[in-house]
């Protein structure tokens, strides 16, 4: 296989895995062989800051704090020379209110499966927080 058809199939690797990780977001069912058995994640927070490593501990550090099923919308996906970049916003319901957030993720793939996680997000915005928003900002781009 040459080098250029190397990328292509890393690419449309990291696509895949790129979207079942969406799918996990929205659905919380963990999906099989996602995760390396050496995982590590870094999650940034507006005000926090959280590691976990193995594939349990990974998924629990979204699942402990955010186990709403609700909508992605993917806002970039690009490849990078070790796995992805994805770039999204996710809404859902909970506590009888409407929640939004925005996450940068760059995914390392290692063998087919996800070895590091670099997680950047806004935290969680309740309705409170969005009229705010939407009041004093106005954006350029949606």
């Amino acid at each position: 296989m040459t080098t250029m058809e190397q990328a292509v199939v890393d690419d449309r690797l990291h696509d895949e895995l790129a979207a079942t990780f969406v799918r996990w977001l929205e659905t919380g069912v963990r999906p099989d062989d996602m995760f390396s058995e050496n995982v590590f994640a870094d999650l940034s927070l507006p005000h926090w800051r959280v590691q976990a490593s193995g594939p349990d501990a990974v998924f629990r550090l979204r699942e402990d704090s955010h186990p709403f099923p609700g909508k992605v919308r993917v806002e970039a996906l690009d490849h990078t020379s070790r796995g992805f970049l994805i770039q999204f916003e996710e809404r859902w319901r909970a506590e009888g209110q409407d929640w939004y957030c925005r996450e940068l993720i760059h995914g390392v793939v290692t063998d087919g499966r996800i070895a590091e996680l670099a997680i950047y997000c806004t935290g969680d915005w309740d309705e409170e927080v969005q009229q705010r928003h939407a009041n004093q900002v106005r954006l350029l781009r949606g």
